[in-house]
């Protein structure tokens, strides 16, 4: 019950009690001995209020109380609403470290599993959350998958937080920011995001920015600048000293090697294809298949049966069994064989 409404209530019932013993049972006064001292006369209905006067007053007391309870408890699970809504919101953005405290039991469940989860909401989500902060957010991810350009500075997001890579992708492919700005920004774009954009700058650049930003080399930036070398449009002329400083710049895999080969199969020069991997082989083992590879794919039988011939049994089968199907006269595409 309501204080007011309980207050008018009790105040209406206790004139009416006052009221009905004056008017209809008595109008006498009478004085009270209180702990020896004489109170002045009163009128009986008067006295007879007075004790209701005393438990309406205990009663307010006793419910002013618990109602300051209730809502010191109530006011705890508004901020951790509070609080659930902005965990749910960090979630979103894909924040790291987040680590919220609630003070309601229950909020502290669901609050650490959100704390600990990562969350991708589904587009046209906004319209269907009654919540101004969460609605924010929405929109804002909603954009950024569109391909829009957002403002994400309000949110504090490291520069290695997936919707910042990919609002600045979106800057970059609306030509709002550079690619030599993106390459050039160490610390204000993340690794990925310049690795990426690298792989995009190499298919036009000149060697000279290629060399010059060469620490974001990657295999897929590696294979761009392959297939420009020699080539009919964007061409690029590599020495093999440079192409092998690339190469020592990664960790490639025997099968890479052959795929760099079947790039460079396409426009290099044999005799510059032939040393690469040559000398390649000669400084990694690993790149030895490749070289195989590469004698095969040029008819180069002699120099590559001569590898074979003093390898171990076990190494390189598939090519031995290639080149003895060669020498008995029948011819494969050696790209079966890898």
């Amino acid at each position: 019950m309501h204080i007011k409404k309980y207050t008018i209530a009790a105040l209406i019932l206790m004139i009416l009690v006052g009221w009905y013993i004056f008017a209809f049972i008595t109008q006498e006064s009478k004085s009270i001995e209180f702990f020896g001292l004489t109170l002045p006369s009163l009128s009986i209905a008067i006295l007879a209020v007075i004790p209701m006067i005393i438990l309406f007053i205990a009663s307010v007391l006793h419910m002013s109380f618990y109602s300051l309870l209730s809502a010191l408890k109530l006011r705890k699970y508004e901020k951790d609403y509070e609080k659930i809504v902005d965990a749910i919101v960090d979630a979103y953005l894909g924040k790291e470290n987040r680590s919220n405290s609630f003070k309601t039991e229950k909020y502290k469940l669901l609050g650490f599993l959100v704390d600990n989860a990562t969350i991708f909401p589904t587009a046209g989500l906004d319209s269907e959350v009654n919540n101004k902060k969460i609605n924010n957010v929405l929109s804002i991810i909603n954009g950024i998958r569109s391909g829009d350009v957002v403002d994400l500075r309000k949110y504090s997001l490291p520069s290695s937080n997936a919707l910042v890579i990919q609002n600045e992708r979106n800057r970059y492919k609306k030509g709002t920011i550079s690619a030599e700005d993106i390459l050039n920004g160490h610390n204000k774009y993340d690794i990925s995001l310049r690795k990426e954009v690298y792989t995009d700058f190499v298919k036009k650049a000149p060697l000279n920015a290629i060399e010059k930003y060469r620490d974001l080399i990657s295999k897929e930036s590696l294979f761009e600048i392959l297939s420009r070398i020699n080539a009919d449009t964007n061409t690029l002329v590599v020495s093999n000293e440079s192409l092998i400083s690339f190469f020592e710049d990664l960790k490639l895999t025997s099968k890479d090697y052959i795929e760099a080969s079947k790039k460079l199969s396409k426009s290099m020069l044999p005799e510059q294809r032939i040393k690469l991997f040559e000398t390649l082989s000669n400084e990694n083992d690993i790149v030895v298949e490749a070289y195989l590879f590469t004698l095969f794919d040029l008819e180069m039988l002699t120099p590559a049966k001569e590898i074979l011939d003093i390898s171990q049994p076990n190494e390189y089968a598939h090519f031995k069994a290639y080149s003895s199907l060669r020498e008995c006269g029948k011819h494969f595409d050696i790209n079966l064989f890898i």
